[in-house]
């Protein structure tokens, strides 16, 4: 018979110490409230009896977790949830990640801890709720790289513009278009533009200098993301797709688990947001405008993407010319990118390339 389940507190010492907590046999489910370093745990047997373990130690749950019979493990979705979700899963037990937002309407009174490990047990058990899937440690590893890159975009930006402000100030006017700051760099290297002061200059060269190792380090990031989208035959597939190249590719193969999860490519397009939101009463459709939902990197690289199909290809397909005349760019550009989508699950779902339209395709 296996032993009783049994939730172990971090070891304290004193008045403070306090005794193992057994859990009957049965079904079990536990709901994890995960932090930094420390954990909140929260149990309930096949009864529905409740029992409850203050804040204890992360690295010692870890060691305890193994030795327990397996359970049913609910946590939030939330930093290093997937990394224990794996620890969890490699311990035999059953893990459930749920987004915080349907974790919120379970907690019964104020915010806390324990209220929040309880909310997560209660939820976890709903027959309609809905779970975030797993990643892979490689998935997460190729989703590193894509944030860090957005990160060096955003500080790129940052740089160009104080760039430009700050030269603004004296008068010196570059270009526009991000490109052309190479013209504004060379003018502060230049000791003979008296515009410029030298104390000025000397800032100058700094952010310069700066926006010099940002470019270097995102051409960095894009030969990982070129080697990423090389090695693997699903991103090789998706960049058949119009509108679809390596950064796109390598972004969707890494945040999406498995295809299955979905049950058809509206499922998966609405997972990103592309959608209509709906407001529907007394059998009266409303639909407004995308909910915007989900991963909002991935929708703007699918909007870009669609962007350029626009751009390089809105005349050739006969399809996307009807589109583009009777829709505002922007609806039809969201169109497009819906469709993008679709694509993309129906490849990654079924394999194959895809089969470019030919120009009089309707």
């Amino acid at each position: 018979m296996d032993a009783p389940f049994r939730l172990r507190p971090s070891a304290r010492t004193g008045a403070n110490q306090q005794e193992e907590i057994a859990m009957p046999d049965g079904v079990r489910v536990v709901g994890l409230d995960i932090a930094k370093s420390v954990f909140q745990v929260h149990g309930a047997d096949s009864m529905g009896e409740r029992f409850s373990d203050g804040s204890s130690d992360a690295m010692m749950w870890s060691s305890s977790f193994a030795s327990f019979r397996a359970a049913w493990f609910g946590l939030e979705a939330c930093p290093g949830a997937h990394f224990w979700g794996r620890l969890l899963l490699s311990m035999g037990h059953e893990v459930r990640l749920i987004p915080a937002q349907y974790v919120r309407p379970y907690v019964k009174t104020n915010k806390n801890d324990a209220a929040d490990a309880e909310a997560i047990c209660e939820a976890v058990t709903r027959p309609t709720m809905r779970f975030v899937p797993i990643k892979e440690e490689m998935q997460q590893e190729i989703l590193v790289i894509h944030r860090v890159r957005e990160m060096l975009i955003r500080q790129r930006t940052q740089l160009i513009n104080a760039i430009r402000g700050h030269l603004a100030e004296f008068g010196v006017i570059g270009p526009n278009r991000a490109h052309n700051i190479g013209l504004l760099t060379v003018l502060i290297e230049d000791e003979t533009e008296t515009r410029i002061p030298p104390v000025a200059r000397h800032a100058l060269r700094y952010l310069a200098e700066q926006l010099r190792e940002v470019k270097t380090k995102l051409a960095r990031f894009d030969s990982d993301l070129v080697a990423v989208a090389r090695g693997s035959s699903a991103c090789r597939r998706l960049m058949t797709i119009p509108g679809v190249g390596v950064v796109t590719a390598s972004a969707l193969v890494s945040s999406m688990r498995d295809p299955a999860d979905f049950k058809s490519g509206r499922h998966f397009s609405a997972w990103l947001g592309l959608v209509p939101k709906r407001h529907s009463t007394g059998g009266k459709e409303q639909l407004g405008s995308i909910s915007k939902r989900g991963n909002g990197y991935l929708r703007k690289l699918l909007i870009h993407g669609s962007r350029s199909i626009m751009r390089w290809r809105g005349r050739a397909w006969i399809w996307l010319a009807k589109l583009r005349d009777r829709r505002p760019a922007n609806v039809a550009v969201v169109a497009i990118a819906n469709k993008t989508a679709r694509v993309v699950w129906a490849l990654l779902r079924y394999g194959g390339t895809y089969g470019v339209p030919t120009r009089g395709a309707a």
